[in-house]
């Protein structure tokens, strides 16, 4: 099924909530499906925003959901979790896998139950589904955006501003997860093509923004002609950008985002951070509960759905059209 095809259901679901999408599929279309959406965390303001993506789509097509995660991006927070909504038996499982080994297990025991499984802005194994090969291909689908490009345009933003050399490093949460791990490979790769950038290790910092500020400065005194940092996540970009101002370098060493929560603004606007990439998290949720509420009533999903991101900066984030891309909170 190509993917225009999907995007055609779910408007056709959208605008008629109770009418079939194919025929001969009326009388599931009249059950009132339980759609489980099982965060990365529950706190984070990017989830918060996926979740009210995933509500105006189950709104769309009559459904109910189940919004039920963890305080912390952790497996072993999140797999009791997991289990307690596997209990409830719902008609499907939309989750962020908060890594894409230790979740395969917990998940294969939703789809032995019956229970179809789909994956938002994370994936488990190597996030191509439906192959016939390895035990970790069993979703239906992986909703998310392009972590890949994205940290590939975060590079290229970040060679532009520190003018094609210098030193720079990826502060990250910790490896396994697939999304920053695919972030940090992105940006990687991108910076390759720049003989004049020095990339250092990447700093992990188990998702602990002081952890990544201490990190930051950690950094900068064993380099002080430190020229640049990427935060492939939320945490790490501002507990980066926050190391960069307690070292004293504010408007040196330039700071590349990753995710863009109300908190982005200020730091862009005084030049803390100098760039975010924000994500779609409604989008996500939004096309997540349609792809379940598609397979549900009888229609094939495109084994991956890819949603867009917006580049903010100082020069766009005042602009309606991009300021609404900013996470709720």
């Amino acid at each position: 099924m190509e993917r225009r095809s999907f995007f055609k259901i779910a408007a056709a679901a959208t605008v008629a909530t109770t009418a079939a999408l194919t025929a001969g599929h009326a009388s599931a279309q009249d059950k009132k499906f339980t759609i489980a959406l099982v965060p990365g965390l529950t706190t984070d303001a990017f989830y918060i925003t996926m979740r009210k993506g995933a509500e105006a789509a189950a709104k769309a097509v009559g459904a109910e959901l189940v919004f039920q995660g963890a305080p912390d991006f952790n497996p072993v927070t999140q797999v009791p979790v997991l289990d307690a909504v596997i209990a409830k038996h719902p008609d499907a499982i939309l989750i962020a896998p908060t890594d894409k080994t230790q979740l395969v297990q917990p998940l294969k025991k939703a789809a032995d139950a019956g229970i179809p499984v789909f994956t938002v802005d994370t994936f488990i194994g190597t996030g191509v589904y439906q192959t016939g090969a390895g035990d970790a291909d069993f979703p239906l689908s992986y909703i998310a955006s392009d972590n890949i490009l994205g940290g590939e345009i975060a590079a290229r933003a970040l060679a532009t501003a520190i003018g094609d050399k210098g030193k720079v490093y990826v502060s990250n949460v910790k490896p396994g997860i697939s999304t920053t791990d695919q972030r940090e490979e992105g940006f990687k790769r991108e910076m390759a093509k720049h003989p004049g950038i020095e990339v250092l290790e990447t700093q992990f910092n188990e998702d602990d923004a002081n952890k990544a500020a201490s990190q930051l400065q950690a950094v900068f005194a064993r380099n002080p002609d430190l020229a640049g940092v990427f935060g492939a996540n939320l945490f790490s970009a501002l507990g980066a950008a926050n190391g960069v101002s307690q070292a004293g370098q504010h408007g040196k060493v330039k700071v590349v985002a990753f995710d863009a929560p109300t908190s982005i603004v200020d730091n862009i606007n005084t030049g803390l951070v100098d760039m975010a990439i924000a994500q779609h998290p409604a989008e996500i949720g939004y096309f997540g509960v349609m792809a379940a509420y598609a397979h549900l009533t009888g229609n094939s999903v495109p084994t991956a759905i890819g949603t867009g991101f917006t580049v903010i900066d100082k020069s766009n984030v005042a602009d309606p059209n991009v300021a609404k891309f900013i996470y709720s909170d």
